[in-house]
């Protein structure tokens, strides 16, 4: 029923849903379903309950997850369509617009926030210079995200055998300041 915004304002309804209420998936589970699903085309919010629902059910839950996911969205949408030329025009539906908006940014950033802090983005100092590098570059500077995705895969990448040499060398020097005593 809470389709306005798209995929993104859904995300927290859906997380509430699953990892709260239902105790279906942990916040992490549920992250990692959202990097898989958010690389495959489609809308994110249908692609992100799909995996859900066959993780839990198989066909069926995949099948009852588009569903739920799709029809309150027909629905809606066909009934817009049905009144929206003469609506439109009525300044009531207009304030509505209007109000709208702003409610949709919010449940925008709260979905990111809530992602951000699933993923641990705001207690990791490079994390966030990624994420914040990378809406500055798809934002302003107009960015394919498919770019932004590889260049913070190598980053990763980097960081991570960064990480690895710096644990293997103080192993290493650990074992050899043992080896002299």
């Amino acid at each position: 029923m809470f389709t306005i915004g798209g995929g993104y304002a859904m995300l927290p309804i859906i997380q509430e849903a699953v990892c709260h209420e239902k105790g279906w998936l942990t916040d992490e589970e549920f992250l990692d379903s959202i990097s898989l699903t958010n690389s495959l085309p489609g809308p994110l919010a249908t692609n992100c309950a799909t995996f859900i629902g066959f993780r839990l059910k198989k066909i069926p839950g995949a099948i009852a997850a588009i569903l739920g996911t799709i029809c309150p969205s027909i629905i809606i949408i066909l009934l817009i369509a049905m009144v929206f030329t003469t609506a439109m025009e009525q300044p009531l539906v207009q304030a509505f617009f209007r109000g709208v908006g702003p409610a949709v940014f919010a449940l925008i950033v709260s979905a990111v926030y809530k992602l951000a802090k699933s993923a641990k983005i705001l207690e990791n100092k490079l994390s966030l210079i990624v994420a914040v590098a990378s809406f500055a570059l798809i934002g302003f500077l107009k960015i394919t995200p498919i770019l932004i995705v590889i260049g913070a895969a190598v980053i990763a990448l980097v960081a991570d055998s960064v990480k690895k040499t710096k644990t293997a060398d103080a192993q290493k020097g650990g074992s050899d300041n043992e080896s002299h005593s």
